[in-house]
C-alpha cells in the first residue's frame, strides 16, 4: 500500500503542470540572468585564460543541477501540504496502511520526483555540452554526477520535510516556497560567486548544505576545464580561483576536501529527517 501511496503522490505532482512550472521556476530564473548579464558580469571580473568559457559555463551548470535538486523536492512536498489543508490526510490515517508508511510516502515520492527531474536536467545539460563543445560527459562523470544527485535531493529532502512539517495551509506553503526558490542561488552562491560577497557572508555560504551539492557539482563539471585553465599558471593561483568561485570552501583556514563535503551533507540527511520524522509524528498524534 505504501508504494501505491507514493505512485499517488508522484502522479499528483505531474499532474499539476502549475506546480511542476512552479518548481522550475528558479532554474529558468537562474538561466535568464546569466544569459542576460551574469555570464558577462562574472566574465568581466575575471582575467583571460584558457578555456575560461567552457569553465564558467560549467560554473553555471552545475548552479542549475543543485538548485533543480532543492526546489523540485520542494514542489514534490506540496502534496503533503495540500492533503493536509483539505484534510484528506485523515482518511489515510484512518486506512490499513500505517502511520510510519504514509510518511515514508511523502518523502519516498518526493524525492523519486527530484531524482527524477534532476537526472532530466542532466540529460539536457549533456545535449548542450554536446552542442557547445562536441562531447558528451564520460560515463564515469556521468556516474559521479548520478551518486551527487541522489545525495543532494536527499539532503534538501531532508531539511525540506522539516519545514513542511510546519505547514498547515497551502498559501503559507506556496510563499515560503517562493522565497526560498528566490533566495537558494544567493544562498548557495549559485548567481554570485563567493568570492565577490562580502565577507560577513562567506560562512552563511559555506555552511549552507545546498553550497556543498554546488561545489560537488563544480568538482565534476570543471575538472577537465580547470586543468586546461590552470595549466601554465603560478602556483596558488588555481587554487585561489577555487576558493573565490566556490569549488572548494575554506573550513578553519584549510580547504574543504569533497569528502567533506559529502559526509557533511549525509550527516545533514541524518539529523534532518530524525527531526522531521519527531515532529511529524507528533503532529499527526
Amino acid at each position: 500500500m505504501m508504494y501505491a501511496f507514493a505512485k499517488r503522490n508522484i502522479m499528483l505532482y505531474f499532474r499539476d503542470k502549475t506546480t511542476v512550472f512552479f518548481s522550475m521556476l528558479s532554474v529558468f530564473i537562474l538561466i535568464a540572468l546569466y544569459v542576460l548579464f551574469l555570464a558577462d558580469m562574472t566574465s568581466d571580473n575575471l582575467l583571460d585564460f584558457p578555456s575560461k568559457k567552457n569553465l564558467l559555463n560549467a560554473w553555471f551548470i552545475a548552479g542549475i543541477l543543485a538548485v533543480t535538486s532543492v526546489t523540485t523536492t520542494l514542489g514534490a512536498f506540496g502534496t503533503l501540504v495540500n492533503d493536509r489543508a483539505t484534510k484528506v490526510d485523515r482518511d489515510f490515517f484512518s486506512s490499513p496502511i500505517s502511520r510510519t508508511g504514509i510518511v515514508v510516502g511523502y518523502i519516498a515520492s518526493a524525492l523519486f520526483v527530484g531524482a527524477l527531474m534532476c537526472s532530466f536536467t542532466l540529460i539536457v545539460v549533456d545535449v548542450y555540452l554536446l552542442f557547445s563543445t562536441g562531447a558528451l560527459l564520460s560515463i564515469q562523470k556521468t556516474i559521479q554526477l548520478g551518486g551527487i544527485i541522489v545525495l543532494s535531493v536527499v539532503a534538501s529532502g531532508s531539511m525540506i520535510l522539516l519545514l513542511v512539517s510546519f505547514f498547515r495551509t497551502s498559501n503559507a506553503f506556496a510563499a515560503a516556497s517562493m522565497l526560498i526558490g528566490t533566495f537558494i542561488g544567493f544562498l548557495a552562491g549559485i548567481y554570485i560567486p563567493i568570492g565577490s560577497l562580502p565577507d560577513y557572508l562567506h560562512p552563511v555560504v559555506t555552511w549552507f548544505p545546498a553550497s556543498h551539492s554546488v561545489a560537488l557539482f563544480r568538482q565534476v563539471l570543471m575538472e577537465t576545464s580547470l586543468a586546461e585553465a590552470f595549466l601554465n599558471a603560478p602556483p596558488g593561483m588555481k587554487e585561489s580561483f577555487q576558493f573565490n568561485m566556490g569549488i572548494f570552501y575554506e573550513i578553519n583556514g584549510s580547504p574543504a576536501s569533497k569528502w567533506f563535503s559529502i559526509f557533511y551533507l549525509v550527516g545533514i540527511t541524518i539529523l534532518f529527517f530524525i527531526l522531521s520524522l519527531v515532529v511529524m509524528m507528533k503532529k499527526e498524534k
